[in-house]
């Protein structure tokens, strides 16, 4: 069992949110009750989300995508009424870690897409980045394009979608989980063979074509379904709490 603020500053400790220029808050977004000891991490914070950690008894829920982003509408109203309207009337704490999930080192989205698709880390894919958010690195040996597809495939559960570059083969990858199509050109220019991201723009075929990249569209929810799981396992091991990962599935 842990005490609701010990938690938040061993992960303020852990994940260090103060190096972030980030899209909403990281921490604790919605209080709950003051001991600890069930937690479910998931990657969204859902209605399923908190009426699947009600069910298992949680006292916290821990996921990458919480509430509260910048441009949104504040009102508590609609569907984050009814989301925060629950998690008040049975005292779950929220915790929501949004870029420094991303790049935590070990445990963060991109580490840990990085474990399962068999690349070695080699840097930032920002090298002026002092927490880099996306990476580059390498595969134990070169592979073709579609080859590359099918272990993204068996490894997510979920077929990606490639745009060719060429017909080069895959050495040196560069990834960023969720909606980083965008830095598909910081991918070319750190001379990365391929790109994997989450989602992909009307624009990103294009670049990958004229760059002579290929690109990975893997899906955002299925590319950042890994880190909140391990920060739970990570906690549970820890502080001896109850842990589940609740994977809601989305097919974006």
């Amino acid at each position: 069992m842990i005490q609701r603020q010990a938690l938040l500053q061993y992960l303020d400790s852990l994940l260090e949110p103060e190096y972030f220029k980030d899209y909403a808050p990281n921490g604790l977004q919605v209080q709950g009750k003051d001991q600890i000891q069930t937690v479910v991490t998931g990657v969204t914070a859902t209605q399923a989300l908190i009426d699947r950690a009600i069910e298992l008894e949680a006292d916290a829920v821990f996921v990458h995508h919480g509430y509260f982003w910048r441009g949104e509408d504040p009102s508590i109203v609609g569907m984050k009424h009814n989301r925060i309207k629950t998690l008040l009337e049975h005292q779950i704490n929220l915790y929501a870690y949004h870029l420094p999930l991303d790049a935590h080192p070990e445990l963060g989205n991109n580490a840990q897409l990085a474990s399962r698709l068999g690349l070695l880390v080699e840097s930032g894919l920002d090298p002026m980045e002092k927490r880099p958010v996306g990476n580059v690195g390498r595969l134990n040996q070169a592979r073709e394009a579609e080859a590359f597809a099918a272990t993204i495939e068996s490894a997510l559960g979920r077929k990606p979608l490639l745009v060719k570059g060429g017909d080069h083969t895959i050495s040196r990858v560069a990834w960023c989980t969720g909606g980083a199509q965008g830095y598909i050109e910081k991918a070319v220019a750190m001379g990365a063979d391929a790109y994997i991201s989450g989602e992909i723009s009307e624009q990103t075929t294009h670049v990958a074509r004229e760059c002579g990249i290929h690109y990975f569209a893997v899906g955002h929810h299925a590319s950042e379904r890994y880190g909140a799981k391990a920060v739970g396992d990570h906690l549970s091991a820890k502080f001896q709490l109850k842990h589940e990962f609740v994977d809601i599935d989305n097919p974006a």
